[in-house]
């Protein structure tokens, strides 16, 4: 089935981010300007992360037409978010578009692992060895897509 005919579900865009980096500056500026334009944006909540609600944001990246992947400085220090991103890059022949935004981050540094996404990386090893292969992918995959970097807030 091709993409375009997917069947839509509520959300156009679906936003993955680190929240300690981007949350109260340029994704909720992003987020403001989705929303009053009509776009159907999922951006998680603080709460949400922390409750039992994973099934629904693994639906809604599924659901998404666009994903855009806002990478920061410690957007790899959550397990999260890299779950988040191996979803996206598995389901990307589903969406649309992936918008990749290098937010005062290297794409070089996410592509080859370098500097803070390895020793972030690193630090989950030990909780989470089952799915580092997976994550790996999904960062050397997306940082091999075409993207924007953005140096300012």
């Amino acid at each position: 089935m091709a993409s375009s005919s997917k069947s839509r579900g509520p959300y156009d865009v679906f936003l993955s981010f680190r929240g300690i980096d981007v949350r109260r500056n340029f994704v909720g500026h992003l987020y403001t300007a989705l929303i009053q334009d009509g776009i159907r944006t999922f951006r998680d909540s603080e709460e949400l992360w922390k409750g039992d609600k994973i099934s629904m944001l693994m639906q809604a990246i599924e659901e998404s037409r666009i994903a855009i992947i806002i990478f920061s400085e410690n957007y790899a220090s959550s397990w999260w978010c890299l779950e988040e991103l191996a979803k996206i890059m598995e389901c990307k022949e589903q969406n649309d578009l992936i918008i990749l935004l290098f937010y005062k981050v290297d794409p070089k540094e996410v592509r080859g692992g370098r500097a803070s996404y390895a020793r972030d990386l690193a630090k989950h090893e030990s909780k989470h060895s089952e799915k580092m292969e997976r994550w790996k992918t999904g960062l050397s995959d997306a940082g091999n897509l075409i993207g924007w970097t953005l140096n300012d807030g």
